[in-house]
């Protein structure tokens, strides 16, 4: 059965979305994107831009998007509406994409985002014509607020940006996802092992994004593969249907009376 994800029109069969930032080379890069198998790619464009020389960058991400990538530009280091929305249009310009992964940062220690410029910033994009990836928290109103403002879909954070905490507020996501059945939640942020991924997926999410866990890792290419399994893997689970935990046990091959063999009289 088919169980892709459809986002803005555009049908992926993975769900394991994939940053660029922090590789050891561009051709590690392109190795662990394939090792993946993501289809969508994040790119910070103030990176690329400071960065002196980003034609080895350029060519990794060409190599991506050649495996049948779709590129998501991020507003990464933005501290205000105002910025982002500029970063944005300068990001469409360069990539030739209406997607944005919108980010305002609210505090440089977390690194939470900041929900009165992410809404504000979300609805001015949406208006123009933007496809808008929020990167918000698990709070369900912000949620709600940036949905109304033309998101077609939230990315709350598991835990602070490059952590590696997992998932910090269980009942926060599971509030989200519950009261939200019918918006794509993709898990954004904080994830540092691909059981956490998986995690994140049997509670019913429709997608993970992570960058620092792959990048970091003593063999990105092998952890990216390893992330892109256990993607499937919780995906799978999910939809099979996981057994409620119980306050006590249950055998699994319950007897009743006494002991007795077969054959028996």
């Amino acid at each position: 059965m088919s169980d892709t994800l459809t986002l803005a029109g555009v049908s992926l069969e993975s769900r394991f979305f994939l940053g660029t930032a922090g590789y050891p080379s561009p051709a590690v890069l392109v190795d662990a994107i394939q090792a993946s198998g993501a289809q969508v790619l994040t790119v910070g464009l103030k990176r690329t831009l400071q960065a002196g020389d980003n034609g080895a960058l350029a060519q990794a991400m060409a190599a991506g998007t050649a495996q049948g990538a779709r590129l998501l530009p991020n507003t990464a280091g933005c501290r205000s509406a105002r910025e982002a929305v500029q970063l944005a249009h300068m990001a469409r310009e360069l990539y030739g994409t209406a997607w944005i992964k919108l980010e305002v940062i609210g505090d440089d220690h977390t690194l939470q985002p900041d929900p009165f410029e992410l809404v504000a910033a979300a609805a001015e994009l949406a208006r123009e014509g933007f496809v808008v990836f929020p990167y918000c928290t698990e709070d369900l109103i912000l949620g709600r607020r940036l949905l109304d403002a033309g998101c077609p879909l939230l990315m709350p954070w598991g835990a602070p940006i490059g952590s590696g905490q997992g998932l910090l507020n269980l009942h926060g996501l599971r509030t989200l996802r519950e009261r939200l059945p019918d918006t794509v939640l993709v898990i954004d942020a904080g994830l540092g092992a691909p059981s956490q991924a998986a995690r994140a997926m049997e509670l019913g999410f429709d997608a993970v994004l992570l960058n620092s866990a792959v990048a970091q890792a003593g063999d990105p290419v092998a952890m990216a593969g390893a992330f892109g399994d256990a993607v499937s893997a919780g995906r799978r689970a999910f939809r099979a249907g996981l057994m409620a935990p119980q306050a006590f046990a249950v055998a699994s091959t319950p007897v009743s009376g006494h002991a007795f063999l077969l054959g028996d009289a």
